[in-house]
């Protein structure tokens, strides 16, 4: 699928595994379609970053310690309702039982699987 964007998208990893946000971080910056990669280790970091950063799309863990993705997504997106919330989780149940736990996310990716499956998430989102 196409973006339909016509801007480089700047996206925020939330994750609070240093070696998640990393990879990801890498893999989302050798894209030809995302311009900027921010990082962030819990829902709170996310937040600030979100005000500080205005990103685009959001890959989110829903499982952190400070402040969950569940309570940082509804918050982000009451606030911005423009950006696009992935969860990339590997909660059971997938976007339902996301969605059912008080996540307000646009997508859901399970952690297990591959870096090709996020990145069309992320263009099926945008």
């Amino acid at each position: 699928m196409t973006s339909t964007k016509t801007s480089p998208l700047r996206v925020l990893v939330v994750d609070d595994h240093e070696l998640t946000r990393c990879t990801l971080k890498l893999a989302l910056s050798r894209q030809s379609y995302i311009k900027a990669v921010e990082v962030a280790s819990n829902g709170k970091e996310a937040i600030a970053k979100a005000q500080k950063c205005n990103p685009d799309l959001i890959v989110m863990d829903l499982h952190m310690p400070v402040m969950d993705g569940w309570a940082a997504s509804s918050y982000i997106k009451s606030q911005y309702p423009d950006i696009k919330i992935v969860a990339y989780s590997a909660a059971e149940g997938g976007k339902a039982r996301a969605t059912e736990n008080g996540a307000t996310i646009d997508a859901f990716c399970d952690k297990g699987a591959c870096t090709l499956s996020l990145l069309e998430t992320i263009k099926n989102v945008v």
